[in-house]
């Protein structure tokens, strides 16, 4: 039996996460849910965002899966995704983006995988708004002799030895495990040399101790946009800081046939949350609309994680057979949006449960 936390998230989080949940029931494996609650609704009832229980309750069970949760824009709570990485240390964010035949694309049999640093960078949150970083302007400007505008917004960007060198060798030992054959660090130390330059040099440095099982390359992150859009089948496993990596893991989403079909995993030393990557997307809440491929698929992820392999493969091919057949698939599947034989979420995963039986 696994004890497993789940957090069904905003908008039509509900819906995708029931789908995923009956999906894996389904295969067999003996799961104790635990249900828990952040973003807005924790919001309404508890008056903060991520309470104390939800993490406390992956801290214990070691293994959640997440709906979507909305993250206002410009204002109100800070991302309650980056608060759960950050607090539970799941520094490694890894983001699947594979074909399965009948998705929309312009591409065949891509199988990329996207290893994103969670911690760090940008995303660390660190930042003084205007009018209130004079302090923090006179410092930086006396330490390192720049100007900078006195009515500026400033962002901190740490990067460092530790999280760079954990991270890359996360990359490495999955494409071990998973036979893949080759890692490309991502960067842009050509301008940010002190921080981007630190992340590249540490990379080269593990890719040493793998040379002999996995292919090593560094590329600047705007080259790479270009490069996986014109030929993307020369990549394999991509490595790279937190922001390249948010960015960059959407754009090959978009390659495989969009966010409706990706999943997402945060993995830690110990702990481990899956994740549909996609928004909330309020204004479809409670339709039985939307896609519920990508929450499924990170249910696969789960499932390879705690070691159930057979029913996680068992899981993914009925997925890929319910896609490939076209029939029993929600709107955005259709060659036509508009198809009146679409279904809904439930139905889908009705299907997806019928095709493992």
């Amino acid at each position: 039996m696994h004890r497993v936390t789940i957090i069904p998230g905003d908008g039509i989080g509900r819906e995708v996460s029931l789908a995923a949940r009956r999906c894996i029931d389904a295969t067999g494996v003996k799961i104790e849910w635990e249900e828990q609650i952040a973003g807005q609704e924790a919001m309404d009832k508890y008056g903060e965002a991520l309470p104390k229980r939800v993490l406390d309750s992956i801290r214990k069970n070691k293994v959640a899966i997440k709906g979507p949760i909305t993250t206002p824009v410009g204002k109100g709570f800070r991302s309650v995704n980056v608060q759960m990485r950050m607090s539970l240390d799941l520094y490694a964010c890894l983001r699947p983006c594979k074909i399965y035949k009948g998705a929309k694309t312009r591409y065949e049999n891509l199988d990329l995988v996207v290893v994103r640093e969670n911690t760090e960078d940008l995303y660390r949150g660190i930042e003084f708004a205007a009018g209130q970083a004079r302090d923090v302007i006179k410092y930086i400007e006396k330490a390192s002799g720049a100007t900078i505008r006195k009515d500026s917004a400033i962002g901190i960007k740490p990067i460092s030895i530790e999280a760079s060198k954990r991270i890359v060798k996360f990359a490495f030992d999955y494409a071990v495990k998973n036979k893949r054959k080759k890692v490309t660090a991502v960067h842009k130390a050509n301008i940010m040399k002190e921080t981007d330059g630190l992340f590249l040099k540490v990379s080269r440095e593990v890719a040493e101790g793998y040379r002999c099982q996995v292919e090593f390359e560094d590329m600047i992150v705007d080259n790479m946009c270009m490069q996986l859009v014109q030929k993307p089948e020369l990549y394999d496993v991509l490595v790279l800081p937190n922001l390249y990596g948010d960015i960059i893991s959407d754009l090959c989403s978009g390659l495989v046939g969009g966010l409706g079909i990706t999943p997402g995993a945060n993995i830690g030393n110990d702990m481990a949350l899956f994740e549909a990557i996609h928004g909330s997307a309020p204004k479809y809440a409670g339709q039985n609309k939307v896609n519920p491929t990508a929450m499924i698929l990170s249910g696969v992820l789960m499932l390879r994680h705690i070691d159930e392999v057979k029913a996680a493969d068992r899981l993914e091919n009925a997925v890929s057979q319910v896609i490939a057949e076209g029939k029993d698939v929600t709107y955005d599947l259709k060659p036509d949006r508009n198809d009146p034989t679409a279904v809904g979420t439930s139905q889908m995963a009705d299907a997806i449960i019928e095709a493992m039986k």
